[in-house]
């Protein structure tokens, strides 16, 4: 069972993926969780950065554990997982939610030095990208080339999320599926 401050950090993430970080209050997102609102600034002094933040990360570690599963099978399998991920994600919200770190990402503008929720996003997409890049090389491609195949696949897959739910319709990430397990499977080896 999840301790009261994962709850938060669980309830914060599917939140922010649903209505984004800026439809989102400290108290909004201390409700979605289930938690009384004063126990948010207990476990999070700094307030709704230092939650989304972990929100974040949290969505993020949640991926890249299936990433760095399914990527044991290399990289097509990983691909396939990815996008199953948010395949399903977009399915089951009945197109009303995405990736949290992409709404915090698109939304939080950058400032001196950085929110934290911003720093958290770009941490997650070069996780992902690592992990991506990682499997690319194993399986032959060159260094420089895979990671430019590996944002090519995080930028892509995240952008027809988004598409997917502006369009209520899954045919974007189908269609993006496609077009980037034959480019992974028939480039891979060979970049």
């Amino acid at each position: 069972m999840p301790s009261s401050r994962e709850r938060i950090i669980m309830g914060a993430a599917d939140l922010i993926r649903r209505r984004g970080l800026a439809g989102s209050t400290v108290r909004d997102l201390a409700a979605h969780s289930g938690a009384p609102f004063g126990s948010t600034y207990h476990y999070f002094p700094e307030g709704k950065q230092q939650l989304a933040a972990e929100a974040v990360r949290f969505a993020g570690d949640l991926v890249s554990r299936v990433l760095e599963r399914e990527l044991r099978a290399g990289p097509a399998a990983g691909l396939r997982a990815f996008l199953g991920l948010w395949r399903q994600t977009v399915l089951d919200s009945d197109f009303n939610a995405g990736c949290p770190v992409l709404a915090v990402a698109v939304e939080e503008p950058p400032g001196e030095g950085g929110s934290p929720a911003i720093t958290a996003a770009a941490e997650v997409f070069t996780a992902w990208e690592g992990l991506l890049s990682a499997a690319l090389r194993e399986d032959g491609a060159g260094g420089e080339d895979a990671a430019r195949l590996a944002t090519l696949i995080v930028a892509a897959v995240e952008g027809t999320v988004a598409m997917c739910r502006a369009k209520r319709d899954i045919r974007p990430l189908d269609d993006v599926a496609a077009q980037l397990e034959l480019l992974v499977s028939t480039r891979a080896g060979r970049l």
